[in-house]
């Protein structure tokens, strides 16, 4: 059995409605307590207020931050801090492993996804909004509540966004803000749009959930133990503003422990062209499979063809069946469903005499992104593959 939540973001998600709802769920609010004691920070106060949104019965979560904190204090009170000081903070602090490692996790992932954003290294990211003492809290309060909860597995809906633009400290953005897209695109995580202009989800609460979440998609089969809802500040009319924490047991068969379940869409085609078999992959990726591929098959009258793959969630699979069918022309796709074990991964940058090289780290691999090292060596002059040693080595010394 596998102890699992699943958040409902129908009306889009927020550090603090996160952490509210899985306080509403069951989570142990002392050890949420207890957890920002040991960051070793003042200057705040926080409550738990039940609220109502749209009918819905919900717990808010109420942070009040001490704008008078001591001088010498200067991470307290800035509403803005480099990345770099803000990982530093949780790394120095007394946090459990598991609380500590999640919110590391999440503001690396954080830091660069806006450094992308600016043009800048993740470890000289300003954060703004989610630099500020009260982020700083949701992602440590969130961290902790999952960990007093037992939850091993966390899984979310299709994360609800609004349109037009939103007020930043850069001045106005679109909405989503970029680093919600950026986030969202990296975790290949489902969106639904509703017709607001409000920022309905927030780089904070879509950070939490794609660097801790498993997956996105439909509530997976579960024998539920607690439910609780997470209230936003705002009470607009028509819709309850919340986040919903469904939480119980996923039972797995032994050979499915820890995996993810996943579809692959094949379709054989004896009638595309290379160029457009190329397109296609890179179409079907695009589009949010996790994988895609081609491998050469013989059709009936000894024809050469090539079967195309793509591998997806289920949240992404109708989406996926659509590209296959349209790029390929193909009269039939068909799936089978599949267990996948992704490995956890983060995304690096490494500098080559000017030029910044991206490198993905799991576990003690680094994978060069051969794009980035290509265009390098052409610059340079240099072999490929000397490139991609050099890269491949300096991203070890940097995750070590």
């Amino acid at each position: 059995m596998t102890r699992t939540v699943w958040f409902n973001c129908c009306s889009g998600v927020a550090g603090d409605m996160l952490l509210a709802s899985l306080i509403d769920a069951g989570a142990d609010r002392l050890a949420v307590i207890d957890a920002w004691g040991a960051l070793g920070i003042d200057g705040f106060a926080a409550t738990w207020e039940r609220v109502q949104r749209c009918g819905v019965s919900s717990l808010w979560t109420n942070v009040a931050i001490d704008d008078h904190t001591h001088d010498d204090q200067e991470l307290q009170h800035h509403d803005h801090r480099r990345a770099a000081d803000v990982i530093a903070l949780i790394q120095s602090s007394d946090l459990p492993a598991r609380v500590r490692d999640d919110a590391v996790n999440v503001y690396r992932t954080l830091a660069e996804v806006e450094g992308a954003i600016h043009g800048v290294d993740a470890d000289d990211v300003e954060l703004h909004e989610i630099g500020a003492l009260d982020s700083i809290l949701d992602v440590v309060g969130v961290c902790a509540a999952l960990d007093s909860l037992g939850i091993t597995r966390v899984t979310y809906s299709p994360i609800a966004v609004g349109h037009g633009t939103v007020m930043t400290a850069h001045g106005q953005l679109p909405n989503p803000v970029p680093a919600v897209t950026r986030l969202l695109a990296r975790a290949h995580a489902s969106t639904t749009g509703l017709d607001t202009t409000m920022e309905l989800s927030t780089p904070t609460g879509v950070a939490l959930l794609t660097v801790l979440g498993d997956s996105c998609g439909p509530i997976p089969s579960l024998v539920i133990s607690s439910t609780g809802f997470g209230a936003g500040t705002a009470d607009p009319q028509g819709r309850p503003n919340v986040v919903q924490a469904i939480i119980g047991e996923t039972a797995s068969a032994t050979a499915n422990v820890g995996g993810r379940p996943a579809h692959v869409l094949e379709a054989n085609v004896d009638d595309v062209t290379g160029e457009v078999l190329a397109h296609t992959i890179t179409a079907l990726i695009l589009a949010g499979a996790h994988d895609a591929w081609a491998t050469p098959i013989v059709m009936k009258k000894g024809r050469p063809a090539h079967t195309v793959h793509a591998l997806c969630d289920d949240a992404s699979l109708a989406t996926i069946r659509d590209v296959l069918i349209s790029e390929t022309g193909t009269l039939g796709v068909r799936a089978t469903q599949v267990t996948r074990w992704p490995q956890q991964r983060h995304e690096r940058t490494v500098e080559i005499d000017g030029h910044t090289i991206r490198v993905k780290v799991s576990g003690h691999r680094v994978k060069v992104e051969h794009d980035d090292a290509l265009a390098a060596a052409t610059a340079l002059g240099r072999p490929l593959r000397d490139l991609l040693a050099q890269a491949e080595q300096i991203g070890h010394v940097v995750d070590n």
